[in-house]
């Protein structure tokens, strides 16, 4: 797993430095308080590689046994946008975003809404629609 200095701006691009951002998300020392707080500290968990955290995170009826962070030459995420938050019920939310990322020097989108449920006071990610 990649690691971020604590001073770093955070890669989710929030504009506050990863300690008063993600990190505490991540390292399970705050819950995220909002579906996009989630979506943003799962982006940074990407840009970090770490798995243990994406999974948790997961809503476990839809949760993957595992993922796969082998393929090289490895994505380097570089840029985050939420586009809308939206909390669409009592425990239910939508953010879409675009995430930009660069393969072997090549650059690419991700535009995903994503649909997130509060359960047991916990933002969980279910799943999301990809724009093409």
């Amino acid at each position: 797993m990649a690691s971020i200095a604590n001073a770093t701006p955070c890669p989710c691009q929030s504009g506050k430095p990863f300690e008063d951002c993600c990190a505490p998300l991540i390292s399970g020392e705050l819950l995220p308080e909002t579906a996009e707080a989630l979506m943003r500290s799962r982006y940074t968990a990407y840009t970090l590689r770490d798995e243990p955290y994406l999974l948790a995170t997961w809503e476990p009826s839809r949760r993957p046994q595992s993922l796969d962070f082998t393929p090289e030459p490895a994505p380097k995420w570089i840029g985050l946008q939420i586009r809308q938050s939206v909390q669409t019920g009592v425990d239910t939310a939508i953010v879409e975003f675009v995430a930009r990322y660069r393969i072997g020097g090549r650059a690419h989108r991700l535009h995903e809404t994503s649909r997130f449920k509060l359960t047991d006071g916990r933002w969980m990610y279910v799943d999301g629609d990809i724009a093409e």
